[in-house]
């Protein structure tokens, strides 16, 4: 009985499974590369679309750099204009234009150091303690406004004398 099992039934058995074993494992091979196909042609997209963004993103930062080199274009002809109407309109108007500037920042500094004194006399007056008038007139606000009223003008003739 092990003969006949043996010779032809078992044979076959063995012959089949070997002969059906290349196709599964064939199937099972495609299988798995369709679907790396499909991971690799999505990364592919992915990779495609964050291109075209940063393309995107180039253009723009490109088209806001001439947007603003433009503004500065404008800019520099508009004070160009501005100086040479100036000059063309004759000495006195040139001395006016360019006295506007330094009077109303002498102007508001002093009335605001006037008032400044005033308050602290007043103060000093009805009896507060010298240290803390001194501290009341020098806030932040009034420091500020004196500082950056100096720094501009000290500013404005340093980058004259460079020829800015």
């Amino acid at each position: 009985m092990f003969d006949l099992l043996g010779g032809g039934i078992l044979g076959g058995i063995f012959g089949g499974v070997f002969r059906l074993a290349p196709e599964v494992l064939k199937f099972f091979d495609k299988k798995n590369e369709r679907s790396h196909e499909l991971m690799m042609f999505s990364r592919q997209c992915e990779l495609e679309q964050q291109r075209g963004q940063m393309r995107l993103a180039e253009i723009g930062a490109q088209r806001e750099a001439a947007v603003d080199a433009g503004v500065m274009d404008a800019f520099n002809a508009a004070i160009h204009q501005q100086a040479d109407m100036v000059k063309a309109a004759g000495g006195w108007a040139a001395s006016l234009s360019a006295s506007v500037r330094p009077v109303v920042t002498y102007w508001m500094l002093l009335i605001w150091s006037f008032v400044h004194i005033w308050f602290a006399w007043n103060a000093w007056l009805a009896g507060a303690p010298a240290t803390e008038v001194f501290k009341t007139m020098m806030s932040p606000d009034f420091s500020a406004l004196l500082v950056g009223s100096l720094n501009f003008e000290l500013l404005v003739r340093t980058l004259k004398q460079r020829g800015l």
